[in-house]
This record gives structure tokens, sequence and C-alpha cells, in this order.
């Protein structure tokens, strides 16, 4: 992927940064001058393939600049892509190769929370660490001894701001209906505990994923009369779900993740049975420097939140990789918080940043999805969120919180 960079001539800056970088590096380090390995696992293929190949390519484009500026610690940066085909089993096996084969200390983007889930202790076994963009709290509950960096908002704060939203949208009876996840029982409680609080009720439903209909299953929530109901599944089973309330007659609200209520859906279903129909994911910082880099690197005028999130993992790992002077999983670990999240000077561009370590100053380094401050059991602390509203199959933007 970097062949096209090795011929350039070095320009000054090329210098500075490998030179420097080199001085501050360990002795073994510095007589290594070998490619350094990294890792994307993301969904190429399966019911994430929307996002996978471009969440692969924003942090290819990190990489590459890195490379066509003289590379990291004396050597390339060497990519090796792998697809999760949205399947946990086929997850496990490409993260087996990433580690044993191809030898990286850094796995970037897996999507799913089943996938982070099953990866997830090769990865800090092996001593390798885990960027994800999964949700799920029982993720980073995990025993993971720091390995682990997630920049999605956890299931907590996500099913917080949703029910939150539909609470001042006037909600006066909830439901959640979707699979079995490893975020569905506490997806429940929280919008229960919402619910209870405000004094409305609030009834649940877990189906069997991969059927044909669910009719029988909304008839059941339909029964208690909720008027909005959230969705907790993802693209392929929500596309049968919102079909089937539609055709229930329910003219009540209907909020559902971005991801599950994605572009691939809108195209599958008439317009009539997704309008009205809210969305809401983790929000980019559309008004950084590194969200334009995003977009100029993918060529899109917006970049989905996950995009944004492994450019800023590709990010976080070059800079902790730099302020180490070693490129290993756990220098890397260890590194993270010192670069993203101390007092050191702001930067959102990974040649900025490395410029700055070289010459001796520390780096705060705020992203494509905003700041990358993360607390001790490496989940992100805070983020934006966009709700969007479906009217005619196309979303526009309803609020930003």
């Amino acid at each position: 992927m970097t062949d096209r960079f090795l011929n350039l001539r070095p320009d000054r800056r090329s210098v500075l940064l490998g030179g420097a970088a080199l001085l501050a590096a360990p002795a073994i380090v510095r007589a290594q001058g070998t490619a350094i390995k990294f890792g994307t696992l993301t969904p190429l293929t399966g019911v994430g393939g929307t996002y996978g190949p471009s969440m692969r390519d924003a942090a290819a484009s990190v990489f590459d600049a890195v490379n066509g500026a003289g590379g990291l610690l004396g050597g390339q940066i060497d990519l090796v892509s792998e697809d999760t085909q949205t399947s946990p089993e086929a997850a496990v096996r490409a993260v087996r190769k990433l580690i044993d084969v191809d030898g990286v200390s850094v796995v970037i983007g897996t999507w799913a929370s089943s996938i982070t889930t099953a990866v997830a202790p090769l990865c800090w076994e092996n001593g390798v660490m885990l960027f994800t963009v999964s949700g799920a709290d029982s993720i980073t509950q995990l025993p993971h001894m720091g390995y682990i960096a997630r920049t999605q908002p956890n299931s907590v704060l996500q099913i917080q701001v949703a029910g939150d939203f539909m609470l001042r949208q006037g909600a006066t009876g909830m439901a959640w209906i979707g699979p079995q996840t490893p975020f569905a029982q506490s997806s429940i409680d929280i919008l229960a505990g919402q619910a209870e609080g405000a004094g409305i009720g609030m009834e649940s439903l877990i189906y069997e994923a991969d059927k044909s209909t669910y009719r029988s299953e909304v008839d059941t929530i339909l029964r208690s009369n909720p008027d909005f109901i959230m969705l907790g599944g993802y693209a392929a089973d929500s596309t049968v779900v919102l079909r089937d309330i539609w055709q229930a007659g329910y003219e009540g609200s209907i909020i559902g993740p971005a991801y599950a209520v994605n572009p691939t859906v809108l195209e599958a279903l008439p317009a009539e049975v997704t309008e009205g129909v809210f969305t809401w994911e983790g929000a980019p910082d559309i008004e950084s420097t590194a969200y334009a880099n995003v977009q100029a690197a993918l060529g899109v005028d917006i970049v989905d939140p996950y995009s944004a999130q492994t450019y800023d993992h590709a990010n976080l790992a070059v800079l902790a990789a730099a302020a180490a002077g070693d490129a290993s999983g756990a220098a890397i670990k260890d590194q993270l918080r010192t670069i993203s999240q101390g007092d050191g000077v702001d930067v959102s561009d990974v040649l900025t940043g490395m410029e700055t370590l070289a010459g001796g100053g520390s780096v705060n380094y705020s992203g494509a999805s905003g700041p990358c401050d993360f607390d001790e059991i490496g989940d992100i602390t805070g983020t934006q969120f966009l709700f969007n509203e479906i009217s005619g199959g196309t979303p526009s933007m309803f609020e930003r919180v």
C-alpha cells in the first residue's frame, strides 16, 4: 500500500521527523530499521460491510502520510488489513493471522460488539493494542489490562441519550425490540429505568435473529400501546422489523441507531415505511481539521462516525509509538493517555504531532471524532450525538446534542 512513497526524495520535514524520532528511540529500536506492522480488522463484508472499507481506508490514509514523511522510528509502517465478515468466527481466524503470522502490535477498527468480545482476549494475551468502535458496556469490563481503547460511546451513554430524546419528544409509553446482543439487556435496563423515573410504561422483547418475519413479535410489543419504539438490532433484522411495524398499522414514533437504519435499509424499503423514523449516533467533530483531513482522504462530504474514529485510532497509535520510541503494543498502551489527554500542544494531525514530539514537546491529540479522552477502563468520556429524521427515504438533521 505504501510503495508509491518509497522513491520520493525526503524533504527537510521528513528528515526532521525521521532523524529526531530515531535519536529519541531506544538503541534496539533504532537498530531495527524494519517495517512496523499495524493491522485493521474491519467488516469489509456482512452486515457491517457498509462501513468497513472506508474505516480501513481512513486508517490507511494516516499511515500513508507517515510513510510519505519518512516513516516511524526509522521504518515504514506496513498495514495489514483483514475482514471480520461481521462474524465472530471469521474475526477470530483473522486476528489470529494478524497476530501469529503478520506480527502486528496494533489492531484497529473492530465494529460489532460480538466480534470485539471474541477477539479481545487474543489481543491482550499477546500484548496487542486493540482500538474499537464497539459500544457494548461489557467490552471494557473485560480484564484487558489496558489493551482496549474505545472511541465509540458505550451503550450506557448511547441509550441514556436516546431515552432522553424519546422523553423530550413527549413519549408516554416506551418499548424496546431487538435480538440478543451483548448490549441488549443493559439497553432494556437503562430504558426501563428512564421510563420509571418519568412515570411511564416500558415493555421489551428480545427476538431470534435472522428470521424472515417478526410480525408475531411486533404484535406482542404493540399490545402495550407504546407511542415510541426503540429498535435494538442491526440493519438486516431492522429492515424486517420496520416493514412489519408498518404493516401492523403502528402510528407512533420509532428510533433506531444509525447503523441499524442505514442507507442500505432506506434503499430496501419503500419511503412510506421509514417516514418519520429517527436515528441517532455518536457524531464526528465536523468543525475539526482532522475531519477535513478524512473528508479529503476518502473523497466524501460526510464522514461516517466509524471512519472518523478509525482515523483517530491510527493517529493515536502512531503518536503513542513516537512518544514511547517503541511501536510495541505495550508501549502504545502505556503512552496512549499521555498523547491524548495531557497538557501538551493541541494537535489534530499525525505529522504535526510527530514533529512536536521529535522536538521534545508533548501533545494532546483531538481528532475527527472529537476529544480522545479515555477513562481508566478505556472508555471515551464524551462525544456529540446527532439525531436525524427520515423524510422521503432520506435522513436529515433533527438536532445535535
